[in-house]
C-alpha cells in the first residue's frame, strides 16, 4: 500500500541509472558506502561543469546513491529522476550531460529511460536491427566511454535466450567486451544529431529581455535566475485558487518597480507570450496601453509578479513548508480540506486508481482515504514529489524576511542593462516550417522526383511474390528468395523417416531435428478438394448448352433473383455465389465502369473468310473468343501509382500498404532511374 501511496509520479520524467566501476569487488558494506559517496561526489563535481548556465524547466539533474535496491536486481548505483514537463529539451540535454559523464569517469555505465522505456531506440527507429521489438529490447540499451551500446540478440539460440538481459550481466558484458556491444554507426549518428550542439546549445536556447519587476523579484532572480522557471510555470498553469491570489498582489506591489534584465528559456518565453492576463483595479497595476512600445515590457512584467505571487500563496497554503522561523506546522487530518498540497496528492492518486473504482463515501473508500491522509501528514516533508514547486515557494518566502533594497541603487543599476534579445523566432512562416520539415524528413521535391513510375512488371511480380508468401502467427512478411507457398510437391505432413534416393542432406537433418513438419497450406487445399468447394475459374462454356444451365442473359426477365431463393431449399456450394455475382454482372451493365479498366491487348489473328452458309449469329458467337480481358497487372500499377503520386512525397494508403510488404515505389524507382542513366 505505501508503494501505491507514493507513487504519485507524472509521465514527463526521465530516469537514469549510473553503474560505477569496482564496487563488486568490494567485500564489506562500509566500503561499497564509502566508494559510492566517492564516486557520487566526482560525478556531481563533472556534471556541475556541463550544466552550468542551464535553466531546468521542471527538475534539475539530480543523482543520489542507492546502496540496496528495493528489487535487489541492482547492484550498488546512483539514482536520478528529472521532470521535463513541457520542455522536452532537458530530456536530452541530460542525455548529452550522461555521455559525458561516462567519459569523465572511468568505467562508468549508465542507463537511461524514459516513460516511453528504451527511448533513444526510438530516436533511432529506422536504424535498428531486425530483431528489435519493444519486447526484446528491454534493459539493453546502455552508455559507456561516451558512445551508445546495444546487448545484442543472440540469433543462434533465438529460442532459448532471454527476452530481458539482466543489468549486472549486461554491464559486466559491456566492460568486458566493448566492441561487441557497440551499438551500429547509424544509431549513434541518430543520437549525435538529436544532441548536436551542446554545450554551445545551452546559450543559444535562451533569451534576455527587460522587463518592468518590483525590486524584490529583481533581487531574487539577481541571487538564483532558475527561480523563473517555476514562476513562469505558476502562472501559465494557474487555477482558480491561484487567480485569487492574483487579485490581490499583498507581496509584489507595483509601487517600487525597477527594469531589469531577465534570462529565459525560449520555451519558458514563449509560454509567458502566448499566456493572456490583464491585471484587476484592486490589485493596484496598471499597464499602459496594448499599442505603446513598453506594453509588452510591463506586461511581461506583471505576469512573472503573479507567478512569484502564486509561488509565495502555495508555499503558505500547502500545509506542509516551513514558516519564517523555520518551524514546520503541525498538520492534522482536519485541516487538509483546505490544504493545495493534500489537494493535489489526492488528485494523483485518483489518476493512479488507488481507490480501485470504489464508490465514494462507502466504507472501503473511507478506509483507504484515512491511509492516504495519515500517509500525507507522516511525509509531509518530502511534497516536493508532489508539488515540485513547494520548495521554490519556500525559498521565496524565507528570503523575503532578509531582503535589503537599495531602490536608489538599482535605479541607477538598470540604465545599464544589457540589450533585449531579438525575438523573432517566436513568429514562424511556412518558409521556416518547410525547412524544418526538410531537416528531418527530407525534401519532399527529392521524393516526387524519386516516385517516378517503376517498372510494371517488378512491382506485379512483387505483389505477387507477396500474395504468394505463407503468413506466420506474427503476421505476414515479405518473401525472401526461393520461399513461396506454391512449393507444389511438398507433402502435408513430412514425417522424419529417412527417403532414399532424394536429398539425403535434407533426410538427415529433419532425422536429426526429430519433429512434425505441417503444410498448411496444402492441408488446407486437401480439405477443400475433399469437401469440393473449389469453384471452377470459367464454366460459362460448359453450361451454355445446357437446359437446365443456371447462367442465361442478363435481360432473361425468368433470372433466378436471390430473394426469391426459398430458405429450406438446398442448394448447391457454388449456387449462391453465383447468384451473387450474376445480380452484380447485371447491376453493372447498364453503367461505364468496364470502360475504365485497362485490357490486355488481343492477339493478331489470321484473317478469317466468312463461310458460305455460315449465319451471322454463329459469326457472332465465335467473335466472343476475341473480347479484351482486363489487364489486372496494369490496372493495379495505375491504381497505386495514381494514389502514390496523390501522396506528393508524404505518408499515405499506397506507401503503407505496400511498406510492410517491402516494396518501396522510392527504391524501385531510384533503381530504375540508375539503370536507365547507365
Amino acid at each position: 500500500m505505501a508503494s501505491a501511496l507514493e507513487d504519485v509520479q507524472v509521465d514527463d520524467f526521465v530516469e537514469y541509472f549510473l553503474f560505477p566501476q569496482g564496487l563488486e569487488e568490494l567485500s564489506s558494506k562500509e566500503e561499497v558506502e564509502d566508494s559510492l559517496r566517492n564516486v557520487f561526489s566526482l560525478i556531481s563535481c563533472c556534471s556541475s561543469e556541463h550544466k552550468r548556465e542551464y535553466i531546468w524547466h521542471k527538475d534539475p539533474f539530480n543523482i543520489a546513491p542507492i546502496l540496496e535496491d528495493e528489487t535487489g536486481l541492482l547492484p550498488p548505483h546512483l539514482h536520478g529522476t528529472t521532470h521535463f514537463g513541457d520542455n522536452i529539451e532537458d530530456e536530452w540535454f541530460i542525455v548529452y550531460l550522461l555521455l559525458q559523464l561516462t567519459k569523465d569517469v572511468e568505467g562508468l555505465v549508465v542507463r537511461v529511460i524514459d516513460s516511453d522505456g528504451e527511448f533513444l531506440l526510438i530516436e533511432a527507429a529506422d536504424y535498428l536491427p531486425p530483431w528489435a521489438d519493444p519486447e526484446t529490447c528491454g534493459q539493453r540499451v546502455y552508455l559507456y566511454q561516451g558512445e551508445v551500446h546495444l546487448i545484442p540478440y543472440n540469433d543462434l539460440k533465438m529460442n532459448d535466450s532471454p527476452k530481458v538481459v539482466a543489468i549486472s550481466s549486461a554491464i559486466q558484458l559491456i566492460r568486458s567486451s566493448p566492441q561487441q556491444t557497440l551499438a551500429p554507426q547509424p544509431i549513434q549518428d541518430a543520437i549525435s544529431a538529436r544532441i548536436e550542439g551542446y554545450p554551445n546549445k545551452i546559450k543559444e536556447n535562451l533569451h534576455r529581455t527587460t522587463l518592468s519587476l518590483p525590486a524584490e523579484i529583481s533581487v531574487l532572480l539577481k541571487h538564483n535566475p532558475s527561480l523563473i522557471a517555476p514562476a513562469v510555470r505558476a502562472f501559465c498553469e494557474r487555477d482558480p485558487i491561484d487567480k485569487r491570489a492574483c487579485r490581490n498582489m499583498t507581496h509584489f506591489r507595483p509601487e517600487n518597480c525597477v527594469m531589469s534584465s531577465v534570462v529565459f528559456t525560449r520555451c519558458l518565453y514563449a509560454m509567458l507570450c502566448h499566456e493572456k492576463s490583464i491585471p484587476e483595479k484592486r490589485s493596484g497595476w496598471q499597464l499602459p496601453p496594448p499599442n505603446s512600445p513598453t506594453f509588452k515590457m510591463y506586461n511581461l512584467g506583471y505576469k512573472v509578479a503573479c507567478g512569484f505571487e502564486i509561488l509565495v500563496d502555495r508555499a503558505k497554503t500547502s500545509g506542509n513548508c516551513s514558516d519564517s522561523t523555520g518551524n514546520t506546522p503541525s498538520v492534522e487530518i482536519k485541516d487538509l480540506a483546505e490544504s493545495r498540497g493534500w489537494s493535489l496528492y489526492l488528485s494523483s492518486l485518483r489518476k493512479k486508481e488507488y481507490f480501485k473504482g470504489l464508490l465514494e463515501g462507502s466504507k472501503e473508500y473511507n478506509a483507504l482515504l484515512e491511509q492516504a491522509k495519515e500517509f500525507y501528514i507522516n511525509n509531509c516533508a518530502s511534497t516536493s514529489k508532489i508539488m515540485p514547486d513547494s520548495s521554490a515557494g519556500s525559498e521565496i518566502l524565507s528570503r523575503l524576511h532578509s531582503l535589503t533594497l537599495d531602490l536608489e541603487a538599482m535605479k541607477e543599476e538598470s540604465k545599464n542593462l544589457p540589450q533585449n534579445d531579438d525575438d523573432s523566432w517566436l513568429e514562424i512562416g511556412p518558409e521556416e516550417v518547410d525547412k524544418m520539415l526538410k531537416e528531418r524528413y527530407g525534401s519532399i521535391t527529392d521524393k516526387l522526383k524519386k516516385s517516378e513510375v517503376p517498372d510494371k512488371t517488378g512491382l506485379a511480380t512483387a505483389l505477387g511474390n507477396f500474395m504468394d508468401c505463407m503468413s506466420g502467427v506474427d503476421g505476414a512478411e515479405f518473401p525472401k528468395q526461393g520461399t513461396s507457398k506454391t512449393s507444389a510437391n511438398n507433402p502435408i505432413f513430412s514425417g522424419t523417416r529417412k527417403k532414399s534416393g532424394k536429398n539425403s542432406e535434407d533426410s538427415e537433418m529433419a532425422a536429426s531435428d526429430n519433429r512434425l513438419n505441417f503444410d498448411p497450406e496444402g492441408f488446407s487445399c486437401a480439405v477443400q478438394n475433399i469437401l469440393d468447394f473449389v469453384i471452377p475459374e470459367d464454366s460459362w462454356d460448359l453450361n451454355s448448352g445446357s437446359e437446365d444451365s443456371d447462367i442465361g442473359s442478363y435481360e432473361d426477365d425468368g433470372e433466378l433473383d436471390l430473394d426469391e431463393v426459398k430458405p429450406g431449399k438446398k442448394q448447391p456450394p457454388d449456387a449462391e455465389l453465383k447468384q451473387y455475382m450474376d445480380q452484380m454482372d447485371r447491376e453493372l451493365a447498364n453503367t461505364t465502369i468496364a470502360q475504365s479498366f485497362e485490357k490486355k491487348e488481343p492477339k493478331a489473328k489470321p484473317e478469317k473468310k466468312i463461310k458460305p452458309g455460315t449465319s451471322q449469329d454463329e459469326d457472332l458467337f465465335e467473335d466472343v473468343e476475341d473480347f479484351q480481358p482486363v489487364d489486372i497487372d496494369l490496372n493495379a500499377l495505375k491504381n497505386i501509382l495514381e494514389s502514390f503520386q496523390s501522396q506528393m512525397g508524404a505518408a499515405g494508403p499506397a506507401s503503407n500498404l505496400l511498406g510492410p510488404m517491402g516494396i518501396h515505389l522510392e527504391n524501385m524507382s531510384r533503381k530504375t532511374s540508375d539503370n536507365n542513366g547507365k
